[in-house]
């Protein structure tokens, strides 16, 4: 969905104005629609943010019209669709007299502000579908009542902020319904598909596709949907499979977001990253090193590897793997056989690789006003026999005491390079802070 502008002029609008304008319409034709001009002052109609084509000294006077201006300013003065460094005064003036200003430093950087603010609208219009019937009663409980995202509060403050609706559907009768799909059904679907497998049966890779072909029923049934969760381990119990292939699949057909134990707050950290900045993404569990035996118990290793700095290290492992990691997203990709005792010996899991290098780690914070943000590197792979990380990422980041003392959730948001400077802008457009981690 594309983000509305209405661009802003000032008294004697020029031809530099109408000039700049219709370069912006061409750079930005893929990501805005750009409104007809309104003089600064005016009445503004609906749209996602203002665009200043051109800023002038006039700016200084009419401070007031800019205080009530009540959507974000995108500045894009120079010809190559980003801020003119002759702006930055009047940029910096109006920032410090609190006008939430974007102004971007490269035109790559306009166009993913657009992304967002086109993410920002078409949440108002956008559904997460969760299947789960009763979270935090079954497997594990003792562990998986303590998880905000099933708290009726966030789910009030997530559609609060972001304006999206939630819509829950029973995982017992969604996974009794996957399970009488035929399998000729499935195997038909997979001839099209014939991913990499390692060492599952049939009838395991049979029952992982008869998920798609259930979640795919219920996302033709509705377009509105587009991130759909499921408590696949808590409630594991209502399925003979997991959702991982499924959600893969998903993936690469429709570009779906996806939420491992149909975590909200994941999901929508993910929706918002992802399409705004175009980058791969997945979700993990985080175990800093400084955790020690809390962390190398849950995931039945010995040590953690000998690293320099252990303390800014974290490895991150989510069902026996990294985690879900989509095909496109992957160096090394294989659906293989389930490793955590929680869920049905027929099930199985994704064991895929990003690439090693820069990476960042985000995830939003419970009150819905800020994300925890962290940029470091994934410097390899950890591979540890009979235990629930048979192949974990080891990951550097600056400072592992601060991640402790800020850390908002053992699920994290893994991304592929270095996109705090993106996060930052993106903050502005969605009225969020940033605790840089």
């Amino acid at each position: 969905m594309k983000a509305r502008l209405v661009p802003l002029y000032f008294k004697g609008r020029d031809a530099d104005f109408d000039a700049q304008l219709d370069n912006l319409k061409t750079l930005l034709s893929s990501q805005a629609e750009i409104l007809d001009p309104v003089p600064l002052g005016g009445s503004l109609p609906e749209a996602e943010a203002v665009l200043f084509p051109q800023l002038l000294g006039e700016a200084y006077r009419r401070l007031a019209d800019f205080q009530a201006i009540d959507i974000p300013v995108l500045v894009a003065t120079s010809e190559f669709g980003m801020v003119n460094m002759w702006d930055w005064e009047i940029v910096s003036y109006l920032r410090t007299e609190g006008i939430n200003i974007v102004a971007p430093y490269t035109l790559d950087q306009t166009k993913k502000a657009c992304q967002g603010l086109g993410v920002k609208r078409e949440l108002k219009e956008t559904k997460f579908l969760v299947f789960q019937d009763t979270p935090g009663e079954g497997m594990q409980g003792d562990i998986f009542k303590r998880f905000y995202w099933w708290e009726d509060e966030c789910v009030q403050r997530m559609m609060t902020k972001f304006g999206i609706t939630l819509v829950k559907k029973s995982f017992k009768e969604m996974g009794a319904t996957a399970r009488q799909i035929p399998d000729s059904e499935a195997e038909k679907v997979w001839e099209q598909w014939q991913l990499p497998t390692a060492g599952i049966s049939q009838k395991q890779l049979n029952s992982a596709i008869k998920v798609y072909i259930a979640i795919k029923r219920e996302l033709d049934q509705d377009p509105a949907i587009r991130a759909v969760g499921i408590n696949c381990l808590n409630e594991s119990f209502y399925s003979d499979s997991t959702p991982c292939l499924a959600w893969n699949m998903l993936y690469e057909e429709r570009q779906l977001i996806w939420g491992c134990e149909g975590d909200t707050m994941s999901m929508m950290t993910k929706y918002i990253l992802h399409k705004s900045l175009d980058v791969p993404i997945m979700m993990t569990n985080i175990y800093p090193f400084l955790m020690g035996q809390a962390a190398l118990k849950h995931e039945r290793i010995s040590a953690f590897p000998d690293v320099p700095d252990p303390e800014d290290h974290i490895l991150v492992a989510h069902c026996g793997y990294l985690g879900v990691v989509p095909t496109s997203f992957a160096t090394d990709w294989a659906v293989k056989s389930k490793v955590l005792a929680i869920v049905d010996d027929n099930a199985i899991a994704l064991d895929a690789r990003l690439p090693e290098g820069n990476i960042t780690l985000a995830k939003l914070h419970p009150t819905m006003r800020k994300w925890t943000v962290a940029e470091g590197s994934l410097t390899g792979y950890e591979q540890y026999p009979d235990s629930d990380c048979l192949n974990g990422g080891v990951l550097k980041i600056s400072d592992g005491q601060k991640l402790l003392d800020t850390v908002s959730s053992h699920h994290y948001l893994l991304m592929t390079g270095h996109n705090l400077a993106d996060i930052r802008m993106l903050s502005k457009l969605f009225k969020l802070e940033v605790e840089e981690i």
